[in-house]
């Protein structure tokens, strides 16, 4: 049985209405809500022109395993926190653009990223560590489902 945590995933980006309809799915699949402790999510709950901020608890190791390899799929860029559990891993962030690869941060307890030694020597630089680091305050982009053409 997998280890369970709190996690949080923020999705943004114009769709259109037909990937919206997948990535909707997938999100009752995960069963996550609009708020924590909220009701299950339906359409009702997204906000126009707003990020759609999920929320779920009972996290299978903290990543929603349908829903995130679907936004990239999609380059629908999204930002993913989650708890960490104890003696397994920590706290992280993972940010993806819409662009490349995901990237993982770890995160203190509150949120906030940060790089360990090992990472400080990769990058090289003050500079480097700051520009990485600057990464993990990605913006997701409001929501916007548009309607394809007929």
């Amino acid at each position: 049985m997998a280890d369970r945590v709190s996690a949080t995933i923020t999705l943004g980006g114009t769709l259109p209405s037909a990937l919206w309809a997948i990535l909707s799915a997938a999100i009752a699949a995960e069963a996550l809500a609009a708020e924590w402790d909220g009701e299950p999510f339906e359409d009702a709950h997204r906000i126009e022109d707003e990020p759609l901020r999920l929320f779920a608890h009972e996290v299978a190791d903290g990543t929603f395993k349908q829903l995130e390899p679907l936004c990239q799929e999609h380059r629908v860029p999204f930002v993913r926190s989650s708890y960490g559990y104890s003696g397994q891993w920590g706290p992280e962030k993972i940010i993806f653009t819409g662009e490349g690869d995901p990237v993982v941060y770890p995160t203190s307890e509150d949120g906030r990223a940060y790089v360990d030694r090992e990472m400080i020597e990769a990058l090289g630089s003050l500079e480097a560590v700051i520009d990485h680091l600057a990464g993990a305050e990605f913006e997701v982009p409001p929501l916007v489902v548009i309607a394809e053409a007929a």
